[in-house]
C-alpha cells in the first residue's frame, strides 16, 4: 500500500550535492527518491504497490495523449504551472521520450478498468482530453474506428472520471467541425456542418459533454483548435512522427533534403496567391491554453466553448517563403490539383478566448516564431533512440536522465532506486489504438 501522506513537495537549500538525494521514508518495503530540480525536489515511493510520485502543489491532472504532439506541451506547462501531469498513453504515435514533466501510464482510453485503476492511483483534480485518431482521409477510408475510438474513447473515459468523482475536463477540439464555413472569420456560433468522420467524431463528444454537463454537473471547457504548429521553444519536445502530414515539419523536411518535394494541392484559390489559407498558432500557445482553460474550471467557471487560433490566415505559399527563409534555400515542391472537401480559407476568430484566457494566448504565433522553433527542433538529433522498446506489462520504467536509457525495474518487489527523474508505469495489456493530439491532419493546407 503507498504511503501518501508521506510525500510531499519540499525545497532544499541550493548546495545539496550531490544532485540526487535519496531521502528514508518510514514504514515498510518503502524507499523514497528525491530529484532535485532548481530548488524542488520530487519525491517519489516504491513499494510492493508499484511507483507513486507525489501531486504538485495544485494537484494531479490526467492528461490522455499526453505523448503526443500537443499533449507532451500540455504536460510541460502543466508542470510549470504547479500540477502533476500523469500522461496516459498507449504509445501507439505518442513517443515516450517526450513524457518527461510527469510519470507515463500505458494505456488505452477504451480501457474503462484501466483508466480507473489508473485515477484510484493518481486521484486528480482533473483531465486533459487529447487522445483521439485524427487522420482526415483515414477516417473516410475507415469511420467505423474513428467512432470507435473517439467517440466510444470519450464516453469510456466520462464513465469512469464520473465514477471516480472527478468533474471538470478539458477536451481538445477542432476547427474540422465547422467544415467550409459560410463567413470569415469563423467565430463559435458558425453553424457545425463536418465534411469528414474525425470532424464528425468530434463534435459527437463535444454534444456528449454537454449533456454530461445537464445530467452529470461535468464542467468542461472545449478547445477547437486551428492550425496547431511549431515546437517548444526551449527545444525539448516538439513534433516527430512516423507519418507526418502537417505543411510545417513536410517543408522544413523537403527544404532540407530529407524528405521528396512538397506537393500543394490547389493554386487557383480566390486567395491573394492562389493557395489556400490557414490560421496557425503555436502549440506552446496551445498548451498554455489548456492550462488557463484548467483554471478558469477550477474557480468556478460554467462550461464553455472556445477557438483557438490568432485570426490571422497565412497562404501555402507564405509558409513555404517563410520555411526557405530559415533554410537559406527555396523548400522544393510541385503543384497539384485542388483535393475535394478542402477549404479555401480557415481563419478564426479568436475574440471569446482572449476575453475568458488573456489577450496574450498567442504571444508565440507570429508565423517567423512558429517556422524558427519548428526548423531548431528538426535539426536536433532524432531523439528517437533515448525511446527504447516499450516496457513490458506490470514493470516500473525510470529514466535516469533525458538522454538516458531507461532501467526497467520490476515492480512486483520493493526497489531501490539511485537517481531518476520519471517514473513510469506501464500498463497490464497495452493496447495500440489511440494517441494522437486531436489535430485536423492535412497534408499542404491544414498543418
Amino acid at each position: 500500500m503507498l504511503h501518501r501522506d508521506r510525500v510531499e513537495w519540499t525545497r532544499v537549500p541550493p548546495r545539496v550535492s550531490p544532485p540526487y538525494a535519496t531521502v528514508c521514508g518510514r514504514g515498510a518495503g518503502t524507499r523514497c527518491l528525491a530529484h532535485v530540480f532548481g530548488l524542488r525536489v520530487r519525491v517519489w515511493r516504491v513499494d510492493v504497490a508499484g511507483v507513486r510520485m507525489v501531486s504538485g502543489e495544485r494537484g494531479c491532472v490526467l492528461v490522455t495523449g499526453g505523448a503526443g504532439y500537443i499533449g507532451s506541451h500540455a504536460c510541460k506547462a502543466l508542470a510549470g504551472a504547479g500540477y502533476l501531469p500523469v500522461a496516459y498513453d498507449t504509445l501507439s504515435t505518442g513517443n515516450r521520450w517526450a513524457v518527461r514533466w510527469g510519470p507515463l501510464e500505458r494505456g488505452d482510453v477504451c480501457d474503462g478498468a484501466r483508466l480507473g485503476a489508473v485515477l484510484a492511483r493518481w486521484r486528480p483534480v482533473a483531465a486533459m482530453h487529447f487522445a483521439a485518431l485524427s487522420l482526415v482521409g483515414d477516417s473516410v477510408r475507415d469511420p467505423a474506428l474513428y467512432y470507435r475510438v473517439n467517440v466510444g474513447g470519450a464516453i469510456t473515459l466520462l464513465d469512469a472520471l464520473r465514477a471516480a468523482g472527478i468533474g471538470r475536463l478539458v477536451f481538445s477540439s477542432t476547427c474540422a467541425v465547422y467544415g467550409a464555413p459560410d463567413r470569415l472569420p469563423i467565430d463559435e456560433a458558425t453553424p457545425c456542418r463536418p465534411l469528414n468522420p474525425y470532424g464528425q467524431s468530434k463534435l459527437m463528444v463535444e454534444r456528449i459533454l454537454a449533456d454530461h454537463g445537464t445530467a452529470y454537473g461535468l464542467a468542461h471547457v472545449i478547445l477547437r483548435y486551428f492550425n496547431a504548429a511549431g515546437a517548444d521553444p526551449a527545444g525539448e519536445i516538439g513534433e516527430r512522427r512516423g507519418v507526418e502530414t502537417h505543411l510545417v515539419p513536410l517543408a522544413i523536411e523537403a527544404a532540407a533534403g530529407r524528405a521528396a518535394p512538397l506537393q500543394v494541392f490547389g493554386t487557383d484559390y480566390a486567395t491573394p496567391d492562389g493557395t489556400a489559407v490557414r490560421d496557425y498558432i503555436h502549440v506552446t500557445d496551445l498548451a498554455e491554453a489548456h492550462v488557463r482553460a484548467l483554471g478558469y474550471l477550477q474557480a468556478g467557471g460554467t462550461s464553455r466553448t472556445l477557438n483557438l487560433g490568432t485570426g490571422q490566415g497565412y497562404s501555402v505559399r507564405a509558409v513555404l517563403d517563410r520555411v526557405a527563409r530559415a533554410a537559406g534555400r527555396p523548400v522544393p515542391h510541385d503543384t497539384a490539383p485542388r483535393r475535394t472537401g478542402d477549404a479555401p480559407e480557415l481563419v478564426a476568430d479568436p475574440a471569446a478566448a482572449r476575453a475568458l484566457l488573456g489577450a496574450d494566448l498567442t504571444r508565440h504565433s507570429d508565423l517567423s516564431t512558429i517556422v524558427e522553433t519548428a526548423w531548431r527542433w528538426h535539426g536536433t538529433p532524432d531523439p528517437l533512440p533515448m525511446a527504447a522498446a516499450a516496457p513490458p506489462p506490470g514493470s516500473v520504467v525510470v529514466h535516469d536522465a533525458p538522454s538516458a536509457t531507461p532501467a526497467t525495474v520490476a515492480s512486483a518487489t520493493p526497489a531501490t532506486v539511485a537517481s531518476a527523474t520519471h517514473a513510469v508505469v506501464a500498463s497490464a495489456s497495452p493496447v495500440a489504438v489511440a494517441s494522437a493530439d486531436g489535430m485536423v491532419r492535412r497534408a499542404d493546407q491544414s498543418a
